[in-house]
C-alpha cells in the first residue's frame, strides 16, 4: 500500500538516492555552468540573448518580482504565454521560490483553461489578455506585458528559501478515463533527470544548440527543450513556428543541433519542398508525441541525413522513458529500450510479472543496479485525486495502463494504448472528453469517439453519433459546439450518424466495428 494524503492526493515516500552526477534540484540547475562557463551563451530568443551569468540575473529578477506579487513556497503559478524566454526563466524562478509551476496551453478552450486553474487552485496567473479572461477564481491575474515591466524593475537577488528537491514543484495535466484532466505532480528531483541522462549517450559539443518550437506551456516540452539544454550546460534556443518551412529556416539560422519534433512536423518536412541543407546542422532529433511510421523514419534519414529517434513516454514519468537504439535498424514494431534510470516490467491483471514476449500492463520502476540504481521516482501523485494516485502507484511501481511486451533482450513493443488515447499530431485526445461535450448537444443521444489513421497527423478524431428522434446530422454545427468547449485539435474531423452503436454481450461498444464506418 502507498501512503496517500487524502486531501492533496500525493504520496509520502523516503527520498531516493541522488543522481550519479549533476545538480540535485532545478533551483541549483545553473550552479555548475555559473562556476565554470559564466560567459557562455545560455539562451536565445529571437534577437535576445543571455549568457549563463546574465540568465542567472534574469531568474533572480523574476523571482524577486514573483515574491513581490505574493508568490511563495507552495504557491501555484500558472502561465499562458506564446513561446518566449519568460517561460523557462519564470519556471526556474518558480523553482528557486519553492512554488509550483503550471503551464496552461493557449489553444485550450476557455472552459478547459478555467477547469485547470480551478482544479489546481492557482494562486497567480500570468498570461495574455485573452487567456486571463478564462480565470474566474480568486487567482491574482497579471498581464504578460505588465509582468515584463515588473521583472525589469525588480532588484536581482537569490531568494533566501531552503529548497526540498522532493517537494511538489510542477503540475502536468493529463486527461483520464473520467473525461476530466488529472494533474500529475512532480518534484524538482523528478524533472532534472531528462536532461542529465542524455549526457550518457550524447556528451555536450562546443557548438551544441538545443532548440524547440513546441509549446513551452506543456511541461514535457519545456523540460525536453530549453531546460534540457540548460541542464546539459549548452545553449538553449526558443523557436516560434512549427510550420515546416519556417522551422527549417530557423534551424539553419541558429545552427540547431538537437531538437524535438512531433509526427506532424516530420510528415510536413517530408511532404513539402524543404531544402535538406537547411537541416544540415541537426545531429540529434527526437520525434515524440505519437508514433511515426517506420517508413517515414527511413525516408527522413535518407532525405535529411539524420535519424528521427522515437520511443515511448508519459506525463507521469515525466517525459520519455524508452528510446529506440540508433545502432539498430529502424523497426516496424519494436519501440526501444528503457533509459538509464528505469526498469520496465510487464504485469498481468493480478500484478504479477510475466515472462519475455508475454503481453501485460507496462509498469515502471527505478533501476535496481548500476550508477542509476534507486535514483528515479515517478510523479508524487495526481493532485487532489488520492484514489487515482493509489491505483497508479500501487506495489511501488508506476502503472501506465498501456499494454505491451518485453523480448529476451528487454526491448519493448507496445500493443495497446491506454484508455483508447488518440494521438493527433503529437497532442493527446481522450475520447471521453469529446464524447461528454457531444452529449450536451440537444440533437445527440449517444456518441462514441475514436481515432482513425492519418498519414500526416498520425490519427484524426472521429465520432459516431446516434441522433435523437427527428434530429438531422449537422456536422458543422456539432463541430462548432465542440469548439466552444474544447481545444481545436480535439474537435472531430469526421462525424457520422448511425442508427445504433454496435455492442457486445456485456453492453460495451465494439469500436472495431465503427472504424470501417468512420474510415
Amino acid at each position: 500500500m502507498v501512503d496517500v494524503d487524502p486531501v492533496t492526493g500525493l504520496i509520502d515516500r523516503p527520498p531516493p538516492r541522488p543522481y550519479p552526477y549533476g545538480p540535485r534540484s532545478l533551483a541549483a540547475l545553473l550552479d555548475e555552468p555559473l562556476a565554470s562557463t559564466p560567459d557562455k551563451l545560455a539562451l536565445i530568443d529571437g534577437d535576445r540573448t543571455w549568457t549563463y551569468a546574465e540568465l542567472d540575473v534574469a531568474i533572480e529578477r523574476t523571482a524577486a518580482a514573483m515574491a513581490a506579487a505574493g508568490i511563495q513556497r507552495g504557491s501555484r503559478v500558472a502561465w499562458t504565454l506564446p513561446n518566449c524566454a519568460e517561460l523557462p526563466v519564470g519556471f526556474l524562478a518558480t523553482q528557486r521560490l519553492g512554488a509550483l509551476w503550471l503551464g496552461v496551453n493557449a489553444p485550450l478552450a476557455a472552459p478547459e483553461k478555467e477547469f485547470l486553474l480551478d482544479d489546481a487552485e492557482v494562486t497567480h496567473y500570468i498570461g495574455t489578455p485573452d487567456a486571463l479572461m478564462a480565470a474566474k477564481g480568486p487567482a491574482v491575474l497579471i498581464d504578460g506585458d505588465d509582468w515584463r515591466a515588473r521583472v525589469a524593475a525588480a532588484e536581482p537577488g537569490r531568494p533566501a528559501v531552503s529548497i526540498d528537491p522532493h517537494a511538489p514543484a510542477a503540475i502536468a495535466y493529463t486527461s483520464g478515463t473520467t473525461g476530466r484532466p488529472k494533474g500529475a505532480v512532480h518534484s524538482q528531483h523528478n524533472l532534472v533527470w531528462p536532461g542529465l541522462v542524455t549526457l550518457l549517450t550524447h556528451p555536450v559539443s562546443d557548438h551544441e544548440r538545443q532548440g524547440t518550437a513546441l509549446a513551452h506551456t506543456i511541461l514535457n516540452m519545456l523540460i525536453l527543450g530549453s531546460i534540457s539544454g540548460l541542464t546539459r550546460g549548452s545553449t538553449a534556443v526558443i523557436l516560434h513556428s512549427t510550420r515546416a518551412e519556417e522551422w527549417a529556416a530557423d534551424v539553419a539560422r541558429y545552427g540547431i543541433t538537437r531538437t524535438t519534433i512531433v509526427p506532424t512536423m516530420a510528415h510536413d518536412l517530408l511532404e513539402r519542398d524543404i531544402d535538406p541543407s537547411l537541416l544540415a546542422s541537426l545531429e540529434f532529433v527526437i520525434a515524440g508525441g505519437a508514433a511515426v511510421p517506420a517508413d517515414a523514419r527511413r525516408r527522413f534519414v535518407e532525405r535529411f541525413g539524420v535519424r528521427a529517434i522515437t520511443g515511448y513516454g508519459l506525463s507521469e514519468a515525466p517525459s520519455g522513458i524508452v528510446r529506440e537504439s540508433p545502432d539498430e535498424e529502424i523497426s516496424d514494431t519494436v519501440t526501444g529500450y528503457a533509459m538509464a534510470p528505469f526498469q520496465l516490467s510487464i504485469r498481468d491483471e493480478n500484478g504479477s510479472v510475466v515472462g519475455p514476449d508475454e503481453e501485460g500492463e507496462i509498469c515502471l520502476g527505478p533501476r535496481s543496479e548500476g550508477d542509476w540504481a534507486a535514483c528515479w521516482t515517478p510523479m508524487l501523485g495526481y493532485w487532489k485525486r488520492p484514489e487515482a494516485t493509489a491505483t497508479a502507484l500501487a506495489d511501488g511501481v508506476l502503472h501506465t495502463g498501456d499494454i505491451g511486451r518485453l523480448d529476451a533482450d528487454a526491448r519493448l513493443t507496445i500493443s495497446g494504448r491506454r484508455s483508447d488515447l488518440i494521438l493527433r499530431g503529437g497532442a493527446n485526445v481522450y475520447p471521453v472528453e469529446v464524447e461528454n461535450v457531444l452529449l450536451t448537444h440537444p440533437s445527440i443521444d449517444e456518441a462514441v469517439v475514436l481515432g482513425i489513421a492519418d498519414d500526416r497527423l498520425g490519427e484524426r478524431v472521429a465520432a459516431a453519433v446516434v441522433l435523437r428522434r427527428d434530429a438531422a446530422l449537422e456536422a458543422d454545427a456539432l463541430r462548432a459546439h465542440c469548439a466552444e468547449q474544447l481545444a481545436g485539435y480535439k474537435v472531430p474531423d469526421r462525424i457520422v450518424a448511425v442508427t445504433s452503436l454496435p455492442r457486445n454481450a456485456m453492453g460495451k461498444v465494439v469500436k472495431a466495428e465503427l472504424e470501417a464506418m468512420l474510415d
